[in-house]
């Protein structure tokens, strides 16, 4: 943008025949004006062309006056004179003088002239060449070549009148020195007249070359007028110049339209109080006005600077672009640039900031946010010697309100919690979801540990209390993990994972609680992933054993089959009880796998009993949502042989809780099978009588918590499966009482109704080897306590 730029001057390719007016050959050069400035060329020369003429005749009448008679004499510049008024006029006439263009006709009719011409002058040497005297020789040659050189000059614009007329003079010239004995002079009056010619043809050539490049320098000046009057009209940018003291010189209209301010007010006035507004006179300015003006100091170029300007009380945002302008000296003589109103795209440009930071359903921060001001907080506390904390937050029992009222209303819930939480942080804190229903706090100041524990647990005290919502009153919970730094950890990993692990040890407890982390949660946490590890190849090691526990008929003893129940025996750890592995194989995704090998293992074995001995199979609801499981049920039987009948899958109520299942399908299609159902664990969780209407069932098992309460005298207890007996009977169910362990027990059960038991009274979880020989030899008797 520097004023010193020169731009470059094209060199097109010229036709000598168009140069000469004798053809027109319609390329990238307008020839019409290109003829129009030779013309105009030889107009302006017309005067001094006929004084070189006067001149000329004149020398070469006194040189020949002595030899020559003088009326002859006469008569030839009387021609002469003549033949130059009718040139002279025909040039300084020619159409227009403020004309444009010419035509092939306009230029050609200038040929005849320098024809003309040069017959005229061809007279003296042919005539008197070879009778001159030295003297008058010499003076003769003299004028002739003055003639052809003033004829180069002032008729070399226009090339086909030039060359005619050099070209017939110096041949007769040329000729007549060769022949009175002189090819030296010839010689020389040839090489001069070629140079003259070829003069002359330059001197047009750099005519044509002159005129196409200001053809082509006005045209690229209109292109840039036009396109600068196009950009300021129709787009929101504008133009400006200052000089060397920064003061605005000239501006685009636009430029004080977006001021607010008229345009014959900003020349004079400095650009940085401009932009600054009314911070001007206050001179609290902002930092990218500060860039602005040290980039201006320093006279350097600069490109899409974003410079903050009030304008009105609105905050708007402009993109500057200059580079710094020179004089033809090479002094710095100020800036020229370009400015934009970019409100707009800053605006949508925070909203993306803003939405990649924050979460567009509760409006907290994001992890992505939650994470860089954990970072920030554990720098500031490395480098003051202070403490901060991070809190993850789990909501309890949310899962159920998603699986039963459906996903809007638990998206609704969520925003409840979120506005509850951001009610209980202050400045120094900062709330934010992670995803789902996790939740997590940075504690910028951890100093006073004790405020800290209390903002957990009225964290957990809040989210608790009930919510209506769509005509429901909502009862959710909140566990809560605690982490400080630098002592659970010096970075945002460590004290992430820290909180994590308080937060697993909360729910374990039941959820509703705060646990700070301990090293002992680390440990605990290291100890499950080498069991997970473990579990991964317990299968295809045969480290898994089944063991098998009685079910009798609650009446007679009689046994009527066995639950297959799952045992890891690790030959480092040991026997790994079932409560701590089955959760892990749930969470690692490894129930499918280790379900497939019980399903099929206890086939194999229950098909080797003899009938009608029955085997009881545990289901996760893991394997019921897997939509094959069906078809892997009817595979496990073809390939055992055990009849349908004889296998019976106890599942829970879980089963049914998440949202549009496909369990109810599967159950569907297992019965068809021909295969009994369980209802297992019924009244600990929900007890929907719907799961009872929508699945046919063939028998619900009573949990050992009532059993063991209604032996206590519990009226509770004992209402509860008085009232699942009587609903069973009603739907031709029958009820397995779980847990019996004595013989009073036995009694109870008996005398409220239940078909069939099973507990430590009847027998303890058998090795394979033990319940083959019970169904031999005691299938039919009375099965007694064997603990």
């Amino acid at each position: 943008m520097s004023s010193s730029s020169t731009t470059p001057l094209i060199q097109p390719r010229v036709d000598a025949r168009a140069m000469l007016g004798l053809r027109d050959p319609g390329d990238t050069i307008d020839w019409s004006r290109i003829r129009a400035a030779q013309l105009h060329a030889g107009r302006r020369s017309a005067l001094l062309f006929f004084s070189a003429q006067v001149g000329g005749a004149a020398l070469s009448a006194l040189a020949l006056m002595p030899l020559a008679p003088h009326g002859l004499l006469f008569c030839w510049m009387l021609l002469t004179l003549g033949a130059a008024t009718w040139v002279t006029v025909r040039r300084l006439g020619w159409r227009d003088p403020n004309a444009l263009t010419a035509t092939l006709a306009d230029v050609r009719r200038t040929g005849p002239e320098g024809v003309v011409m040069g017959l005229i002058w061809s007279i003296l040497p042919l005539a008197f060449g070879a009778i001159a005297t030295d003297r008058a020789s010499l003076d003769l040659w003299a004028a002739t070549t003055l003639v052809l050189i003033t004829a180069a000059m002032t008729m070399g614009m226009l090339p086909l009148a030039s060359l005619s007329f050099i070209a017939i003079l110096g041949i007769p010239c040329i000729v007549t020195l060769a022949l009175t004995g002189a090819p030296l002079l010839a010689a020389t009056a040839a090489f001069l007249v070629a140079l003259i010619g070829v003069a002359s043809y330059s001197r047009a050539r750099a005519l044509v070359l002159l005129r196409a490049n200001e053809m082509a320098l006005a045209e690229r000046d209109q292109t840039v007028s036009l396109l600068l009057r196009e950009f300021e009209d129709a787009s929101s940018d504008w133009l400006w110049e200052v000089d060397a003291q920064r003061r605005v010189v000239r501006a685009s209209p636009r430029l004080a339209a977006s001021l607010g301010l008229e345009p014959g007010t900003l020349a004079g006035l400095p650009l940085l109080q401009l932009l600054a507004g009314p911070a001007w006179e206050t001179g609290k300015f902002t930092q990218e006005l500060h860039e602005l003006a040290e980039k201006l100091k320093r006279r350097e170029p600069f490109a899409d600077l974003p410079i903050p300007i009030e304008v009105e009380g609105d905050r708007r945002w402009w993109q500057i672009s200059a580079s710094p302008k020179f004089d033809e000296r090479g002094a710095f003589a100020g800036f020229r640039g370009v400015s934009s109103d970019v409100t707009e795209q800053r605006r949508a440009t925070d909203q993306i900031h803003r939405m990649a930071r924050f979460d567009t359903l509760t409006g907290l921060p994001n992890r992505l946010h939650i994470n860089e001001a954990l970072a920030t907080a554990l720098a500031e506390a490395d480098k003051w010697g202070a403490r901060c904390a991070f809190m993850m937050i789990d909501l309890d029992r949310f899962k159920a309100v998603n699986d039963t009222l459906g996903h809007p209303v638990g998206d609704r819930l969520l925003q409840r919690v979120a506005r509850r939480l951001r009610s209980l942080v202050s400045e120094t804190e900062m709330i934010g979801r992670l995803g789902g229903d996790e939740f997590a706090v940075v504690v910028r100041d951890a100093r006073d540990t004790a405020r800290v524990e209390a903002l957990a647990q009225t964290i957990i005290d809040t989210v608790s209390r009930p919510y209506e919502l769509d005509q429901h009153t909502l009862y959710i919970g909140a566990s809560v993990g605690l982490a400080l730094a630098p002592r659970d950890g010096r970075t945002a990993e460590t004290l992430v994972r820290s909180a994590d692990l308080a937060l697993y040890r909360s729910k374990d407890k039941g959820g509703g609680v705060f646990h700070a982390y301990e090293p002992q949660l680390h440990v605990a946490a290291e100890e499950r992933r080498v069991l997970e590890i473990a579990l991964r190849a317990a299968v295809e090691k045969g480290q898994m054993q089944l063991a098998y526990q009685p079910v009798v008929n609650a009446r007679t003893g009689g046994l009527l089959g066995f639950e297959a129940l799952l045992r890891w025996t690790h030959p480092e750890l040991g026997a790994i009880p079932p409560a701590k592995f089955i959760p892990l194989a749930e969470e690692a995704r490894l129930i499918g796998a280790i379900g497939e090998w019980v399903l099929r293992t206890a086939c194999d074995e229950a098909a080797r009993w003899e009938e009608p001995a029955r085997i009881a199979i545990n289901v996760s609801s893991e394997q019921l949502h897997n939509p094959s499981f069906a078809t892997l049920v009817a595979q496990a039987l073809a390939a055992s042989g055990l009849a349908p009948e004889r296998l019976e899958l106890e599942v829970t109520e879980s089963v049914f809780l998440r949202e549009g299942t496909a369990a109810v399908s599967v159950l569907e299609q297992i019965l068809d099978l021909g295969v009994r159902l369980s209802l297992d664990d019924f009244g600990t969780g929900y007890s929907s009588l719907g799961y009872l209407a929508h699945t046919r069932f063939n028998s619900i098992k009573i949990d050992r918590s009532f059993v063991q309460a209604a032996a206590r005298g519990t009226r509770e207890a004992i209402a509860i499966i008085r009232a699942v007996v009587a609903l069973a009977d009603s739907l031709g169910m029958a009820t397995t009482a779980e847990g019996v362990e004595t013989e009073q027990e036995h009694e109870m059960v008996q005398t409220l109704g239940c078909t069939r038991a099973q507990g430590f009274y009847f027998g303890r979880p058998l090795p394979v080897h033990e319940a083959r020989l019970i169904v031999s030899r005691n299938g039919n008797e009375t099965i007694r306590a064997r603990a």
